[in-house]
């Protein structure tokens, strides 16, 4: 059995936004499949945007370990969900991120957990992208990092020109991987595996 998250305050002010909401859109938000509704969507919104909550420097620095390994690390094939800010409709993929390090290593979970907090906010693609980068470089202080981002976004396939394929990808770099070289072996390490 799954356990309940805990849920921030304002919980039951946001519950009764909704209900408006309902309303506003011209349903009734006594119908018997509507009256939980509100308090559902508040709850959801509340797990997606979690992120605002945590900090990602700290998950990273939780695990920080000296190791002289000095070769390039990758994470890939990391799944996230997000919420476009334009929209607040869906954008999801894959994030694949790399680093150099330069002394220290944290551990690979910790990686998948900045995406994780990152992407539980309100987002644009290119800001999750140079957030992951930036608390990565920041933190750790590698000789480089890379962050590449591939998404789906429901605000192009739902709405607006409802192009169903499209992926955005956007890309962040830094220290080592501003050289052609190191940025083209990330990317065959992490689309001929």
């Amino acid at each position: 059995m799954t356990q309940e998250p805990e849920y921030r305050e304002g919980l039951d002010t946001l519950a009764s936004h909704y209900k408006q909401i309902i309303q506003l859109l011209g349903e009734d938000p006594q119908r018997e499949g509507l009256q939980k509704t509100p308090m559902r969507v508040a709850k959801a919104m509340q797990v997606l945007t979690r992120g605002y909550a945590m900090d990602a420097h700290k998950v990273l620095t939780d695990a920080l370990f000296k190791e002289d390994y000095s070769q390039m690390v990758i994470v890939k094939d990391i799944d996230f969900f997000s919420l476009c800010e334009h929209h607040m409709l869906p954008f999801y993929g894959k994030v694949h991120v790399a680093y150099i390090p330069n002394g220290y290593i944290t551990g690979l979970s910790k990686i998948a957990r900045v995406v994780d907090i990152y992407s539980h906010r309100l987002q644009v693609q290119e800001r999750m992208t140079l957030q992951i980068r930036q608390c990565i470089e920041e933190t750790l202080h590698p000789m480089g990092v890379m962050v590449v981002v591939e998404a789906k976004h429901m605000c192009m396939q739902m709405r607006g020109v409802e192009k169903q394929n499209s992926i955005t990808t956007t890309s962040e770099f830094s220290g080592a991987f501003n050289q052609a070289k190191t940025r083209q072996e990330f990317m065959n390490l992490i689309h001929n595996s």
